[in-house]
């Protein structure tokens, strides 16, 4: 596994007043992105992770464990990011390795289309080291832009580029394992999966039709909504806030909450914690991405955190303002 080492000066662009680098011990280097009154963004270079997200009050929007481990070993909650490998389904690490890599800061990426209204952005890329190439002989480049928007939301841009130079495609699967930090599970829905068919890693992948008016939290679920829509809703009563996830490029959709049992068997999480959050995952994993030399694919995750009341249907006001 590739040690965590110092990274090399900032770039002259990262000195703005949005955009703040942060040196720190055992590979936790980060970014910081800063907008309006409180809001902000941190981005540690270990693992291209977002691990903070606040709201224009200060409030933290995403879980992190009290328990998470320090680099090598993954961190548990924010946004890790899934590559090339979701979960345990190839010869890999579970989540592949790019959760465990160190990233670089890109100052020089391909054009991307920015809104002008976007002062707050970082672009890092990552490419294998030689020891990646034994375990995934694959060459390619992975670029990752995040954003915080003029209004607090967050958007994550993925472009993965096959560089391999012997002709060879290569096919991997993919998530923005995103942990939502909730008042109280059991006081949480997820709206606009409804009648999705899904794939339930608790029952051997086997394949359900989702039923329910909406998706409500009281075991263990592992699931994974298959063709799911491109916005999700998950709507947390006791804090009169709804989370608007949108998603492009990226076909599924993972849920995920341990409950008990697992949340006491992981080392890195308190026993108690899976009551705090919830991951809502846009994903590719059913059908894994084929991309042949020179070719790229892009993958964007949109958060938005707003305030509600809680009415059934809370997706569809919500179409203005993320249409």
């Amino acid at each position: 596994m590739a040690a965590a080492t110092p990274h090399s000066p900032p770039p002259p662009q990262l000195s703005s007043p949005f955009l703040e680098y942060i040196r720190a011990p055992g590979g936790l280097d980060k970014v910081v992105l800063r907008g309006r009154r409180s809001c902000s963004v941190e981005i540690r270079l270990f693992g291209g992770q977002v691990t903070s997200w606040k709201n224009d009050h200060g409030e933290e929007l995403l879980f992190v464990s009290s328990k998470a481990i320090k680099p090598p070993k993954p961190f548990r909650g924010g946004i890790p990011i899934c590559f090339p490998q979701f979960g345990t389904q190839g010869n890999l690490e579970q989540h592949g390795f790019a959760r465990n890599r160190l990233w670089a800061i890109d100052d020089n990426p391909p054009p991307l289309p920015v809104n002008p209204a976007i002062k707050a952005f970082v672009d890092l890329i990552l490419k294998p080291s030689e020891d990646d190439l034994k375990m995934w002989p694959h060459s390619f480049e992975f670029r990752l832009r995040i954003a915080l928007g003029a209004g607090g939301d967050l958007s994550l841009t993925s472009r993965i580029r096959n560089t391999n130079t012997d002709g060879r495609p290569f096919s991997y699967t993919f998530a923005f394992h995103t942990y939502f930090s909730v008042s109280d599970i059991s006081e949480v829905r997820v709206e606009g999966l409804e009648t999705m068919d899904y794939l339930d890693n608790m029952k051997g992948k086997e394949r359900f039709t989702e039923q329910g008016d909406a998706i409500v939290f009281e075991s263990e679920v592992d699931k994974v909504y298959l063709a799911a829509p491109s916005k999700v809703a998950i709507i947390d009563h006791d804090m009169r806030r709804t989370f608007v996830v949108t998603k492009e490029g990226l076909p599924d959709a993972v849920v995920w909450n341990p409950w008990d049992k697992k949340a006491k068997a992981m080392q890195d999480f308190g026993d108690s914690e899976y009551k705090h959050m919830l991951c809502v995952e846009p994903a590719a994993v059913e059908k894994p991405i084929t991309l042949k030399p020179g070719e790229e694919w892009k993958g964007r995750l949109g958060l938005s955190a707003v305030p509600s009341s809680y009415c059934s249907g809370q997706l569809d006001p919500l179409k203005v303002l993320h249409g």
